[in-house]
């Protein structure tokens, strides 16, 4: 009985702290203007979501690494996003000479 209750306050823990990043990481993404802060709280939702899918995966069934996997899967994109995401701010920088995400309309030349 012991034993399963300091597993949940573990996981509760956990989960407190995940909702933390995300939160810190929606707030940062929606105030933020430039495009490279953008990025890095992207990457702070992404490693919250990734530490939901490793606690879920080791509470809820030990056998099936599920939530593992799929944790894998979201890094191998957030390493993709984390490659191309400065190439495509530096190239905007290069022609429009500003990285507030406000100052640059695409659409527009």
């Amino acid at each position: 009985m012991r034993l399963i209750r300091s597993c949940l306050m573990m996981l509760e823990y956990v989960l407190v702290l995940s909702a933390y990043l995300f939160s810190i990481g929606i707030y940062g993404l929606i105030t933020s203007r430039n495009m490279v802060r953008a990025l890095m709280c992207l990457e702070l939702i992404l490693n919250a979501v990734n530490i939901n899918f490793v606690t879920f995966s080791d509470f809820l069934d030990n056998r099936q690494l599920k939530g593992d996997i799929f944790s894998i899967f979201v890094i191998a994109i957030a390493a993709a996003e984390a490659a191309i995401g400065p190439a495509i701010v530096s190239s905007i920088y290069r022609n429009r000479k500003s990285t507030r995400i406000n100052q640059s309309n695409l659409l527009n030349k």
